[in-house]
């Protein structure tokens, strides 16, 4: 397996331990019996570390969808592997952001990571353009 493709791997855990680090945290108020029970998610952080998991949810399909293309399009494998660990590094920064309450370096952070999908997956039609 390519360095990007356990990024792919990466980006999954990250979107689940995102929520399932807070519940673990809360283990006294968490029900697993209820995992959807909405009081759960009153508390603040609960509520927030909910959101990052949701977003990491919906980036990771487009995030491994340009990997693999970006792959079985034979692009150069050196340039994948780095722009999937910096998107991983971003979306890291992006959960603690999310988490910690703040907002304007949150959506900052989303759009760098998204720049970062969006070059992964035009990288096979620049492929020409590039000096590798």
């Amino acid at each position: 397996m390519t360095v990007a493709e356990w990024c792919v791997f990466a980006s999954l855990m990250l979107s689940l331990l995102s929520i399932a680090s807070v519940k673990w945290l809360r283990h006294g108020v968490f029900d697993n019996s209820r995992p959807r029970d909405p009081a759960f998610y009153n508390d603040p952080i609960a509520a927030r570390a909910f959101g990052a998991h949701q977003n990491g949810l919906e980036a990771f399909p487009f995030f491994a969808a340009a990997v693999l293309l970006a792959e079985f399009r034979s692009s150069p494998q050196n340039l994948i592997n780095e722009l999937a660990v910096l998107f991983v590094i971003v979306r890291i920064a992006y959960v603690f952001t999310y988490i910690g309450n703040r907002p304007t370096l949150r959506s900052i952070l989303w759009s760098m990571g998204f720049v970062i999908n969006i070059a992964i997956f035009f990288l096979p039609g620049l492929r020409k353009l590039l000096p590798i």
